[in-house]
């Protein structure tokens, strides 16, 4: 699969380019839509899978994937929708490859490095599940705050800006949502 840039008359926002491929079946509108975040799924398949053969490989069949399945989603804002679709995409190949799922994270961003533990420790699939059920059993703000933080490597100004949260609600979301995680994640495990 190649990718071009084709020349733009004019400028179609995310959501029209999804809707022109959705009525029309026109692949180049799609293709349009993916280009834009070529830059974006590759870091971030660069980030989980540390490999940037396999990082390329997984760029091009998330692109034939979707071009394929994407008339059956129905999606909102098409680029957090895509940042989920190519964390799965990358944590099922870690899995097929059964490779541990290491992300860094800098310590100094956090409140406290007691929960460190929780994002960055070598899971194994029950830890890595539970703490996926724990993430979805947090009030909405702290879930949305966790994930964006962790997840999307967004900082506090930045998940200001997106969620219109004030700064000091921010830092408290994420601070409790931490403290919920392990709580949660500790029971799970014991249960």
């Amino acid at each position: 699969m190649i990718f071009f840039s084709r020349n733009k008359e004019k400028e179609h926002t995310d959501e029209e380019l999804l809707e022109l491929f959705k009525k029309t079946g026109k692949g180049e509108y799609f293709q349009e839509l993916y280009e834009r975040y070529i830059p974006l799924i590759y870091g971030l398949c660069l980030k989980y899978l540390q490999k940037a053969e396999q990082s390329q490989d997984a760029v091009i069949d998330i692109y034939e994937n979707l071009s394929q399945k994407i008339q059956d989603y129905e999606i909102k804002v098409f680029k957090n929708w895509l940042y989920s679709v190519v964390k799965n995409h990358c944590y099922h190949i870690l899995k097929e490859n059964k490779r541990e799922i290491i992300v860094n994270f800098d310590s100094q961003l956090m409140e406290s490095d007691e929960t460190l533990t929780l994002f960055s420790e070598t899971r194994d699939e029950e830890k890595e599940n539970a703490l996926n059920q724990c993430i979805e059993k947090l009030p909405e703000p702290q879930r949305i705050s966790i994930e964006k933080f962790f997840y999307e490597n967004k900082s506090y100004a930045e998940i200001v800006d997106e969620t219109g949260f004030q700064l000091k609600s921010v830092k408290s979301y994420i601070q409790n949502g931490k403290r919920n995680l392990k709580i949660c994640i500790e029971k799970s495990l014991t249960a």
